[in-house]
């Protein structure tokens, strides 16, 4: 299967998967958003607490030269492990949140 189809498909399932998570408190939505033809992948939070607008970014990858580029990930546990139990391979994952002089510290891609 083609390396690009297989990280879109791992993408979606994983942001559609959290999505299914709502916060129980406030007025606040979750919204998944899965674009393959710009490559981006995102959840957010939205809504409104008693005093202020939410719009917050849980997760946001992007898929970028045939890496998918972990750019922001609040969730409790991050994506990683999931991306692979899905097959992709450290290889192909970068940590765009890390300081590019900080990268080649982990096991995953620095670019």
């Amino acid at each position: 299967m083609d390396t690009r189809l297989t990280q879109r498909q791992a993408l979606t399932q994983i942001i559609q998967a959290h999505a299914q998570y709502q916060p129980s408190h406030d007025n606040i939505n979750t919204v998944a958003i899965c674009d393959p033809q710009a490559d981006n992948y995102l959840l957010i939070d939205l809504g409104w607490r008693p005093t202020e607008r939410v719009h917050d970014v849980i997760i946001h990858a992007r898929i970028i030269d045939d890496k998918i580029w972990i750019e922001i990930d609040g969730t409790e546990a991050g994506i990683t492990p999931e991306l692979l139990e899905l097959g992709i391979p450290k290889t192909q994952i970068v940590l765009g949140f890390l300081r590019p002089k900080r990268r080649h510290l982990t096991e995953f891609a620095i670019a």
